[in-house]
């Protein structure tokens, strides 16, 4: 029981912390500098109008600033916000109920969009366009529409997978921004100004080190960085230098180039086990003992963009750079893709 206990205030702490390294409004944000500027011009001109802001979609990889996005939507709009997610509203009810407790102006952000309910997102359709809703009462031959009006609204909505949205939703979103992977230096900036909030002495050359293993993805350098701070704090360097960010980055097992344990085992599969490929992706994760969407979801995406596995119609196959990063001799057959670069 205490360890239970335990272990929900630690995830708590982490929690919080996130909630804490979080910039404010988008003159703190750091990098999608398009994305940015295309909010700041929205938002100052709903500010200017003194009317809510346009419906707001924001697609993209986790872990790059969506929900925080969000947060300084609302922050800068000087408005409430009602915070929900797709797999949380199964009905069209649950939605509905929502909805009509809005003020005139709130934000609602609903994250994973993608993964709501059908019912719900038909109710959807209405309340963005029209702002409003019906609710029906009674059941069968005897049930009745009764029209509730709500209030102007903006809902920010989050997704991971933009594709999974059908037309009619993505069209009542007045803007739309794709967010992409971050620069090294972005990265090290974000983590040099976390470090900053939190307390941690560290060297440039220590930040720019979390930062160039951090996957393209904030979320991770600011983990990265926590870990690191961990591992000089049990070690009593007062200063986080190169030598304990390198020691605290290997054991947690996350390479140079920001490969972690489960990238090293799916590519390790590919390369040791099944000869470079092509192997399925359920046969894959058979092989390492993970699940196949995690693999996808996960591994994957960063295994394509650093050139080391590609996609085929038969399977997934190791590139000759996957083979190098591991230290084994390509088969002779196998074709030179070439390495994409990785943002």
């Amino acid at each position: 029981m205490n360890e239970n206990i335990s272990s929900v205030s630690a995830h708590e702490d982490e929690v919080n912390l996130e909630g804490a390294l979080r910039p404010e409004n988008l003159k703190e944000f750091v990098g999608q500098s398009r994305v940015a500027n295309q909010l700041d011009l929205l938002l100052s001109a709903a500010r200017s109008r003194q009317a809510p802001a346009d419906h707001v979609l924001l697609s993209g990889p986790p872990g790059l600033g969506k929900t925080t996005l969000a947060m300084i939507i609302a922050s800068e709009m000087g408005a409430p916000i009602r915070i929900t997610s797709g797999p949380a509203i199964q009905h069209a009810g649950d939605l509905a109920s929502i909805l009509s407790t809005l003020v005139e102006g709130e934000i609602l952000f609903l994250d994973e969009i993608h993964r709501m309910s059908r019912p719900a997102e038909e109710l959807l359709y209405m309340a963005m366009e029209d702002f409003r809703v019906d609710v029906i009462v009674g059941k069968g031959a005897g049930a009745t529409a009764i029209p509730l009006d709500l209030p102007h609204f903006t809902l920010v909505g989050a997704t991971t997978r933009a594709g999974l949205l059908p037309s009619p939703l993505r069209d009542r979103f007045g803007f739309t921004a794709q967010l992409d992977f971050y620069e090294d230096q972005e990265l090290a900036h974000i983590v040099q100004r976390s470090a900053g909030l939190l307390s941690v002495s560290i060297t440039e050359d220590s930040v720019n080190e979390i930062g160039s293993r951090s996957r393209g993805t904030p979320r991770v350098a600011n983990r990265l960085l926590r870990r690191v701070r961990d591992y000089a704090q049990v070690h009593n360097a007062g200063t986080v230098t190169i030598k304990e960010t390198q020691a605290a980055l290997e054991m947690y097992e996350v390479d140079p180039l920001g490969l972690d344990r489960l990238d090293q085992a799916v590519l390790g599969a590919i390369v040791h086990r099944f000869n470079g490929g092509p192997v399925g992706l359920s046969t894959l994760a058979m092989a390492i003992g993970e699940e196949a969407e995690t693999i996808e979801s996960l591994a994957e995406p960063f295994l394509v963009r650093s050139g080391f596995i590609s996609r085929t119609p038969r399977g997934r196959t190791a590139t000759k750079a996957g083979f190098a990063h591991l230290g084994a001799t390509p088969p002779p057959d196998l074709p030179d893709i070439g390495t994409s670069s990785l943002f």
